[in-house]
């Protein structure tokens, strides 16, 4: 009997499932796959047409209806729902069409269902604990239907993406997340759960909508929170002791905090800081490779200093003071402007994560003014602020660099400080450009410039893999500057040439394993994995991979 079928009996203590229960259990069904055999054993007669199909003819029934839908949102509800009904279709679908798919899985589209979900809402998927659960938490979990949880992906919605506030709403996130693991990097689904902390929620519109799906109340703060989020972290590694817990979209006053107190304790990491750290030093590696430059020699200006600005920047000085500078001489040359404008010395309102990198300069709430004083190498927008690469801003970057760094990686695509055109026409074809969306390829006075996609997707589903696969204590910062190193040996010859700093997603698999190797080779250097080592990591991780196939149950 197939593998994960053993586990779904085992923590049930039930009997094979049978007729319309196992055609309604989508980590089992096969639909209209289901063999002759197989329907005879399963008392399947006459619950489905009598033809059988193989997996590829339901691919391509899959397809014909996905492309029917005109509108982002109904592709991905048509997703989701294949996703609710048959768990191994939904992966060969989405692993096969990654590249289509992946901006409908996860973004942009996610986000509009996000902001949609209490009223696109079908069945759940994942735990939701509010504050009624408090106390009891352990038990919660425990009502969970697979017993070995190697992944949680948990959210309070407080910051989903650039959007904001979105309470329970914000479900989406860990879900698309996880099915990134799965598609991106082989964690098998039944490993993996996504938990929504229900703390409450300060949108307005949200607390007045009858269909909102969460607690109406105001978030909570200060000792309540850290307490409700205390007790979720005992009992998460009480109850899945092997698994690994990313934080995803809080707020940046509780990521940070959050961060310092539990990565020393639990196997754990934010996605949002280090993931997206690690994934846009990977793509200045790349940058760097067009250019010709060195990595000492630049000069960084963020647009936007909450998580994902800070992340970068914490991951940039750390390859930086490997590459021999001091950490002070690093962080010189990483300059933040936010909303309150350039942060310098001698401003107020700087949180403990901003202070290292209050420079000596005059202030200015004028980025383009910030831009002509600092003279960056390269611009980072991390803002959800559209339109904030203006084409002075980018005139100014092209008047001063051969090969200016422009990564607009603001989420979701409506929210880019730049597009790809506007950097590639408004530098006359110097930028080397990234996004955090998808966007297509450019033609500019003749050539065709591909922009990179700067999406985390290229780094937490390669290193979660590489932790679990060794069963490793903690997950560490060089982790995510080795994963930086991996992804960018991976972008080759032919993708710098179209200006390209990120290799294409349709090699995603292959890249996450080289990704999961030098992280588990990493855990085995310091002492943190708990399995023997394997001769050969990267085929290992290989091996370690979920397959989307059908099982035979008989």
């Amino acid at each position: 009997m197939a593998a994960r079928l053993r586990r779904q009996i085992r923590k049930s203590s039930m009997s094979v499932p049978r007729g319309v229960e196992l055609l309604n259990t989508p980590t089992l069904n096969k639909g209209t796959a289901f063999t002759e055999k197989e329907r005879d054993v399963f008392g399947l007669r006459g619950l489905l047409p009598p033809h059988v199909h193989t997996m590829e003819e339901q691919v391509e029934r899959v397809l014909g209806n996905y492309h029917r839908y005109d509108t982002p949102l109904g592709r991905y509800v048509h997703l989701m729902s294949l996703h609710d009904r048959n768990e191994a279709l939904f992966y060969r679908v989405v692993t096969e069409n990654l590249e289509e798919m992946m901006p409908i899985i996860y973004t942009p589209t996610v986000g509009q269902a996000c902001q949609e979900f209490g009223h696109l809402f079908r069945k759940p998927r994942g735990c939701f604990i509010a504050k009624k659960h408090k106390g009891n938490m352990v038990d919660v979990l425990r009502n969970w239907h697979f017993v070995d949880v190697k992944v949680i992906v948990v959210t309070d919605g407080e910051r989903i993406l650039g959007l904001g506030d979105l309470g329970a709403d914000g479900m989406g996130i860990p879900i698309g997340k996880l099915a990134l693991y799965s598609a991106c990097a082989g964690i098998d689904p039944a490993q993996c759960l996504p938990v929504m902390l229900d703390v409450g929620t300060n949108n307005e519109g949200l607390l007045n909508d009858p269909l909102y799906i969460g607690t109406k109340q105001r978030r909570m703060t200060g000792d309540e929170y850290d307490e409700f989020v205390e007790e979720f972290i005992t009992a998460a590694t009480e109850v899945f002791p092997r698994a690994l817990i990313q934080f995803e979209d809080f707020a940046n006053a509780n990521a940070f905090r959050l961060l310092e107190r539990y990565r020393d304790r639990v196997l754990t990491f934010n996605d949002d800081i280090q993931g997206t750290g690690s994934v846009v030093l990977s793509g200045i590696i790349g940058a760097l490779r067009i250019s010709k430059q060195k990595l000492t020699d630049q000069k960084f200006l963020f647009l936007g200093a909450g998580e994902a600005g800070m992340g970068c920047g914490l991951q940039i000085v750390a390859a930086m003071v490997s590459e021999g500078l001091s950490e002070e001489e690093a962080r010189s040359r990483c300059w933040f402007f936010d909303v309150h404008g350039l942060i310098v010395k001698g401003r107020d309102n700087l949180g403990e994560e901003h202070k290292p990198y209050a420079h000596d300069h005059k202030p200015t709430k004028d980025f383009l003014e910030a831009v002509k004083s600092i003279k960056p190498t390269g611009i980072i927008g991390a803002s959800a602020q559209a339109g904030m690469f203006s084409k002075d801003v980018l005139e100014a970057m092209a008047g001063f660099n051969d090969r200016p760094i422009v990564f607009a990686l603001s989420n979701p695509t409506h929210k880019a400080e730049c597009t790809p055109e506007e950097a590639y026409t408004h530098t006359d074809g110097k930028a080397i450009y990234a996004s955090g969306s998808p966007f297509g390829p450019v033609e500019y006075k003749g050539q065709t410039f591909v922009p990179g996609q700067g999406n985390n997707a290229y780094i937490f589903p390669g290193v979660g893999l590489g932790v679990v696969a060794v069963n490793a204590t903690r997950v560490t910062d060089d982790m995510f500057y080795a994963a930086a190193k991996a992804l960018a040996d991976e972008c080759g010859e032919e993708d710098i040439k179209m200006g390209r700093v990120y290799p294409p997603l349709s090699r995603i698999r292959e890249v996450s394993a080289k990704i999961a190797a030098a992280v588990a080779e990493l855990a085995y250097e310091k002492g943190l994995a708990q399995l023997p080592r394997p001769k050969d990591l990267y085929q290992h991780m290989l091996d370690a991979m979920y397959k989307p196939e059908y099982e035979d149950y008989v």
